[in-house]
């Protein structure tokens, strides 16, 4: 016997008991056989009369009692009962307020709807952000609050979630979405919903947040960071131009100068007495050191900017530089140049940016690496300028990237995000570094 069991005869009445009612029966039996006794014969003596009466008396006086006992233990159970039943109502009640208290103290907005979408709960932080009571929302649809162009994607979205099974899950997966306050103002929110079920009916919570400062704040980033990058693309732009300006003048006018410089250093040497071996040998190292000068002013230009870039073009600059650099630094560098690419029609701002980033990525070869071969590749596909070049050298350390002095490849990625390109430095397959580079062929016009 189980112990509902056991608590169930312990509460059953006396009268009902096994052997209570063997007794009674007992009892009655002889009460009925000693009454009829009597009656039948008629000529009893008076003492078994007065036993029967007696008798007769006890046992209606015993029903009494037990009658007004099982009445005064009914009671009491009734009272038992009515007291636990008031108890159990006063938890109940009181577990809804502390849960009502809790729901209400949130910071956040929450809205419980049911299957038909009406609206069954609305906490405090609902109604300052969606600037209306509870009493005047309960019991309406929740598309009071979704703007009237998202109304059926809301709807799809309960609906596809209910569907799935799954008991709770962030809404629009990352998608901004918009609500409607109660004054028709659109604001912007992120929210997660939960599915319950109780007593046969299914219901889904909506915990929502008000991102509209967040949002001010990440556009007005957002608009910041683009003007910062529309003026460091007009700072590289003004810098392309003096460095394009100096180049000339020191290949023009400089050039220009030293080259006469040097023909008339020629005239005199012819016009020196023979015997003045001293002067000759002076003029020879004055020589000398002007075809020196007139390289360096070669070289400084062409760093500068080399005006084959504009003259020639960027199939013959990224020759020149990689020949360049390979016949300075030492290191054998292969180029692998799509001579079918249509590199005339590619705009002087992704050229630029791809010479420069071709340039950078040499100069960090030649001086860190320490490698022993490199590797160029450039090519066109589509309308996409792409650019790879890796070497076999120690590799770049991941930190070096992030560094704040490293200005030449923030330079580099700053241009290339500006032309809404692409650009990755991580580890080469050779064991050195890769930098991978993709830029659009066509000018990006600057605003303003």
């Amino acid at each position: 016997m189980n112990d509902t069991s056991a608590e169930h005869v312990l509460r059953r009445p006396i009268w009902r008991q096994p052997r209570a009612i063997v007794a009674t029966a007992v009892v009655a039996i002889v009460l009925v056989a000693l009454n009829g006794a009597i009656l039948l014969r008629g000529d009893e003596p008076v003492w078994l009369i007065a036993a029967a009466v007696v008798a007769d008396m006890l046992a209606v006086g015993s029903g009494i009692v037990l009658a007004m006992r099982e009445a005064v233990l009914a009671e009491a159970q009734s009272l038992r009962a009515q007291r636990e039943t008031a108890q159990a109502h006063a938890a109940v009640e009181d577990m809804e307020a502390r849960l009502a208290a809790i729901v209400d103290s949130a910071m956040d907005a929450i809205i419980t709807i049911n299957a038909t979408q009406s609206i069954v709960l609305f906490n405090r932080a609902a109604e300052k952000v969606f600037r209306c009571r509870r009493d005047q929302v309960i019991g309406s649809s929740i598309e009071r609050f979704v703007p009237v162009q998202h109304r059926a994607e809301h709807s799809a979205r309960i609906n596809a979630f209910a569907n799935t099974g799954v008991t709770a899950r962030r809404m629009g997966d990352g998608i901004m979405l918009w609500a409607l306050r109660a004054d028709g103002e659109a604001f912007p929110i992120e929210s997660s919903i939960s599915h319950t079920t109780a007593a046969g009916e299914h219901y889904y919570t909506i915990i929502l947040r008000d991102v509209t400062l967040r949002k001010q704040t990440e556009d007005a980033l957002r608009r910041q960071q683009q003007e910062l990058r529309e003026l460091s693309a007009r700072v590289f732009e003004a810098r392309e131009e003096e460095k394009t300006l100096i180049a000339r003048e020191l290949h023009d006018e400089l050039g220009q100068l030293l080259t006469a410089l040097k023909m008339d250093l020629a005239w005199l040497s012819e016009r020196l007495p023979r015997n003045a071996d001293a002067l000759a040998d002076k003029a020879a190292q004055m020589n000398a050191l002007l075809d020196s000068t007139v390289g360096s002013v070669r070289r400084i230009a062409a760093e500068l900017r080399p005006l084959m870039l504009d003259d020639l073009g960027l199939a013959d600059a990224v020759h020149w530089l990689v020949e360049d650099f390979s016949r300075r630094s030492g290191i054998a560098c292969r180029l692998d140049l799509d001579s079918e690419a249509p590199f005339d029609d590619v705009a002087r701002a992704p050229a630029t940016a791809v010479y420069r980033a071709l340039q950078e990525s040499l100069t960090n070869i030649a001086r860190h690496s320490g490698a022993r071969h490199a590797w160029v590749r450039v090519g066109l596909r589509g309308t996409i300028l792409h650019m790879d070049v890796e070497d076999d050298g120690c590799g770049i350390d991941p930190g070096d990237v992030a560094k704040p002095r490293s200005l030449g490849l923030k330079g580099m990625r700053e241009r290339v995000h500006y032309l809404e390109g692409t650009l990755s430095i991580d580890r080469a397959p050779r064991g050195g570094t890769r930098v991978k580079l993709s830029v659009p062929t066509t000018e990006k016009e600057l605003n303003g």
